[in-house]
């Protein structure tokens, strides 16, 4: 075989992993249509804690359990988030993730923009809804691969 035989069958090779990779799914890709917030959301009445009581799996929180988040009003405007978890089990050892967030310019306060590294506000938030009485709340982001149901 000859050198050029051998280059050949090489990235041949590689095109067909390459569009192999490129076909898989990555998680759940909710509706072709992007979902967006049902209504406006009160930041002060979102404020708090909150209960997970349902998520489509991901990688950051990947064996936990009994998670909550806090989200709170920092003297900058922005908004505090604390996420903490149990690893393994509900009595496993505490995880906590601490970031920021800032609301969505035109957005009746549903979509947030969130930190957890650095000065880069990168991750979507979006309340796709919420009870009346923000006793419970939807929350997801554009591709659908992540999805979270909170309650109070």
């Amino acid at each position: 075989m000859t050198r050029r035989s051998s280059l050949m069958i090489v990235l041949a090779a590689s095109a067909l992993a390459l569009g192999a990779c490129a076909t898989l799914s990555r998680g759940p890709v909710g509706n072709a249509a992007v979902p967006q917030p049902a209504r406006p959301v009160e930041l002060s009445r979102y404020l708090g804690l909150w209960y997970e009581i349902g998520r489509y799996e991901n990688g950051f929180e990947r064996d936990c359990e009994g998670v909550t988040a806090r989200y709170g009003l920092r003297e900058d405007g922005l908004v505090s988030v604390v996420n903490t978890c149990r690893q393994g089990a509900v009595d496993g050892p505490e995880k906590v993730s601490e970031g920021r967030a800032k609301i969505v310019p035109d957005s009746d306060g549903a979509k947030l923009k969130v930190s957890f590294f650095g000065p880069f506000f990168v991750g979507d938030y979006w309340v796709l809804d919420h009870a009346e009485d923000y006793s419970w709340s939807i929350v997801g982001e554009p591709s659908g691969r992540y999805l979270w149901l909170l309650s109070r």
